[in-house]
């Protein structure tokens, strides 16, 4: 058992680096291909759904972050960290719902201005 233990110790640590990494790549992806399609919408008249393309990146970008929060809870030693680790946790879930809505909420407006274009 404390083989097993020790091995968790050994190798969580990486896998919660690899997750993060993984999530900050696709934030930073995320942002980058926002910019383009910003700057295409604004030079070149495209007409690209840029807010919600870009929340939709930063919702999964966010989603690999907390699996590695929750990855993080095995390496705990005292109250404190678990204290902090759940405001993390607290704060990128928020973070989360609020990108969620971002993503449902302009195509209810959307929808709104076509239903009262017909009108």
């Amino acid at each position: 058992m404390n083989v097993l233990h020790d091995f968790i110790e050994l190798i969580l640590p990486y896998m919660i680096s690899i997750l993060e990494i993984i999530g900050i790549v696709i934030v930073f992806w995320s942002g980058i291909y926002g910019f383009w399609q910003y700057f295409q919408n604004t030079f070149m008249k495209k007409d690209h759904d840029l807010q919600t393309n870009l929340a939709n990146g930063l919702a999964m970008g966010l989603e690999f972050k907390m699996a590695a929060e929750i990855l993080r809870t095995v390496l705990i030693q005292n109250l404190k960290e678990l204290y902090m680790l759940g405001a993390v946790i607290l704060l990128r879930a928020l973070l989360s719902l609020l990108i969620h809505y971002e993503i449902k909420h302009p195509k209810r407006d959307k929808k709104e201005e076509k239903n009262s274009s017909k009108d």
